[in-house]
């Protein structure tokens, strides 16, 4: 189950969400064949919708038996009430649904059913297979249609873009390179994804946080490159990584990046860098030891706090947020703490286990245990830049104190804080809540200037 209603308090259940859905992939293949008669679409929906009602009824029993194998593998029954327990920290209580439309995804039937909440708008994603099982289920943010318009600061005169594949070996994936007009050598910036399987704007609800920073830089002569994420484009061959880590997950992937951009023409090999926003920015320290050659490099939120503890923190804010804790908000934050605690008992003998834990593989929570972004940080020699906002619930200024905490000294690192922004690095006012992530923005251009001159 995925809830992208938060970006990174919710990684695990986004995890879950492409980790379940590629296993059911999997599976799909060892199940018996589909009946003669498979579901009609109204009968999917109508099934689609009670589905909702079940779980808002909190008869995840039910919820549970319609369930292929895979999916029962990748979400256990017993976690269903911490899932929906999270959906109601960032929602509120429900209220009604408001209506499902379908669409057919290659051999599966998805329904979207959308539903009011007390704070909130959502869709939940109910995916069935040919044998009319639920593949898939994810919650996401509701918002009206919204035509993307380029910040002003976009100069369109001032460049061109490109589809380019990116990728691993195996693992090809759709990206754009957007390039300066003009004879180069250009700097060049590859773009590392947040939690989640992002596509390569880091589009969320009607914001684009990715598109943003690519227009802006390009419109100041610095090529960007970015792709859609790997947990995005190959779910169903996900199943056949052993021991998957965040090596597979994202650094691989933005390695592969820094080498396609070197073999491209106008492109200048000596000023190349990454920028890493959210989980990304938590993994640029690896990314920057595994290519000691990368120009510098840019974190844009990175996280320092574990993500089992930053899930729990964040629950917490939001279940604080209008000064009273529901039962489900406490549900939620009780299952975050036995998430933190089972975490802090694996063994490294455990990252050999095909098991899940909060929907990642125990390799996953393994590998990160212990990793301290800022400490690995502190050993690089390429220069840094620090963005931090200041609004920013989920990855927050103490964070961006820590990192400037074990950079202290070193002469090439910059620190930005901006008051203003949030997590998306988007403007607001206030205390900041999931709900201003649907309300139309863009990147301020503060933050392009600063990165540009940064850069050149």
């Amino acid at each position: 189950m995925s809830v992208r209603l938060v970006l990174v308090a919710s990684l695990v259940v986004i995890l879950a969400s492409f980790r379940a859905g590629a296993q059911q992939t999997a599976a799909g293949g060892q199940q018996a064949a589909a009946p003669a008669q498979a579901p009609t679409p109204a009968v999917l929906v109508a099934r689609a919708e009670a589905i909702v009602d079940s779980f808002v009824a909190r008869d995840f029993a039910k919820v549970f038996g319609q369930f292929s194998a895979g999916m029962k593998q990748a979400l256990p029954e017993e976690k269903l009430p911490g899932a929906w327990d999270s959906i109601l920290t960032q929602t509120g209580t429900f209220l009604k649904r408001t209506g499902a439309t379908t669409e057919v995804r290659g051999d599966y039937f998805v329904v979207s059913v959308a539903a009011d909440f007390e704070r909130n708008k959502a869709n939940f994603l109910v995916t069935f297979d040919k044998a009319g099982e639920v593949a898939g289920f994810r919650a996401g943010p509701a918002a009206p249609p919204v035509v993307y318009a380029p910040p002003d600061y976009a100069n369109a005169a001032s460049f061109t873009e490109e589809e380019i594949s990116v990728g691993a070996p195996g693992w090809p994936l759709p990206g754009t390179l957007t390039m300066p007009v003009g004879a180069g050598p250009f700097a060049a910036i590859v773009l590392v994804h947040g939690s989640g399987p992002n596509d390569r704007d880091e589009s969320f609800g009607p914001n684009k946080t990715f598109k943003d920073l690519a227009l802006g830089l390009a419109s100041r002569g610095i090529a960007v490159l970015r792709y859609d994420k790997r947990t995005k484009i190959h779910a169903a061959k996900l199943p056949s990584v052993t021991s998957f880590t965040v090596q597979d997950e994202t650094v691989d992937d933005a390695l592969t990046a820094v080498a396609l951009l070197r073999k491209t023409a106008r492109i200048d090999p000596r000023r190349i860098y990454v920028l890493g926003h959210s989980l990304g920015g938590m993994l640029i320290p690896r990314i920057g030891a595994s290519d000691p050659a990368l120009a510098g490099l840019i974190v844009m939120a990175g996280a320092i706090r574990s993500i089992e503890r930053s899930i729990l923190d964040q629950l917490q804010y939001m279940a604080d947020a209008d000064g009273k804790i529901s039962d489900a908000e406490q549900r939620a934050i009780d299952e975050a703490k036995k998430l933190a605690d089972a975490v802090s008992k694996l063994t490294p003998a455990d990252a050999k286990s095909a098991t899940n834990l909060g929907g990642a593989p125990y390799s996953y929570w393994v590998d990160l245990r212990g990793y301290d972004p800022a400490k690995h940080a502190a050993s690089l020699k390429q220069r840094l830049l620090i963005l931090q906002g200041a609004r920013d619930y989920q990855v927050t200024v103490d964070d961006f104190e820590k990192w400037k905490a074990a950079l202290a000294g070193r002469p090439n690192v910059e620190f930005h804080l901006y008051p203003a922004l949030n997590h998306l690095f988007l403007p607001g006012q206030g205390k900041s809540l999931p709900a201003e992530y649907m309300v139309p923005g863009h990147v301020p251009v503060e933050v392009i200037t600063d990165i540009a001159g940064w850069i050149k």
